[in-house]
């Protein structure tokens, strides 16, 4: 506001982790994980939203996740807070639509994605964390973002991967559970064992280095990622349901031709 006076866009990417079964999870590490991943989405919407209410408009976009609808194993207090973040966002656009408000609200919700997170990230687990794959590059999701950001739907999927993820636990909840028991805990981990290393969850790392977009999984990342926009294919869903329920209208309601039968007519 001291440079410019204004806020026209707000984006939350604010997110801390722990990879840990629940059991292994404290009491502190699942309060910071919410303060930071959850809380820290909340108040720099309220925050932005001050500003945004003075001048009439906005755009506040919330980057979220897959496990914002699909909660894995070993992620329990990272998939808490990003189901959360997905409800605040909820309320708050009913809210703004209610006051006729010209300020726009959009969620992108993220694949994996290779970042530095994964060196970052709390982990108790006993090899090296990883993303679950399929891993993509942050350039195009960057660029997603920022498309995101320009249009403001009102949210938007990235890659296949976590469509599959969404719309298969919509589908067959119980199904996913058996899937991610039985691969989730090896699909987060590498070969390599883990080693003993600082993390980021109530400290930050070394600030004077640059730890740049990309983190250690370059040879495995895909260098593109498809947009999927959830409003488009409801809308198109609708019709089709539509179409076949007015088909089926019809047929029933059609009047039938009466043929009068002989006795010929059951030999």
């Amino acid at each position: 506001m001291a440079e410019w006076g204004r806020i026209d866009l707000w984006i939350n990417a604010a997110m801390a982790t722990v990879l840990a079964p629940v059991s292994q999870v404290t009491p502190d590490e699942f309060r910071r994980v919410t303060e930071v991943t959850y809380l820290g989405q909340v108040f720099g919407t309220q925050a932005a939203l001050r500003h945004m209410r003075r001048q009439g408009c906005g755009t506040i976009l919330s980057v979220g996740s897959a496990l914002a609808y699909r909660g894995i194993p070993l992620q329990a207090p990272y998939c808490g807070a990003k189901f959360a973040t997905r409800g605040f966002f909820d309320s708050l656009r009913t809210e703004l639509l209610h006051e006729k408000s010209r300020i726009r609200v959009t969620e992108v919700h993220l694949p994996a994605v290779n970042t530095p997170q994964f060196d970052w990230a709390r982990s108790k687990m006993p090899q090296r964390a990883q993303p679950v794959p399929p891993i993509h590059t942050p350039q195009p999701v960057a660029e997603a973002i920022y498309q995101a950001a320009m249009d403001a739907p009102r949210e938007v999927w990235l890659a296949a991967s976590a469509v599959k993820a969404i719309l298969g636990d919509a589908a067959l909840p119980a199904v996913v559970d058996r899937v991610l028991a039985s691969e989730g805990y090896d699909g987060q981990q590498t070969n390599e064992p883990a080693t003993d290393r600082p993390d980021n969850l109530f400290h930050p790392l070394d600030v004077s280095i640059d730890y740049g977009a990309e983190g250690r999984f370059g040879d495995k990342a895909r260098g593109s990622v498809t947009t999927w926009h959830p409003g488009r294919m409801r809308a198109a869903a609708a019709l089709v349901i539509g179409g076949v329920a007015f088909a089926a209208v019809r047929i029933l309601t059609r009047p039938t031709q009466r043929r009068r039968f002989s006795h010929r007519d059951y030999r």
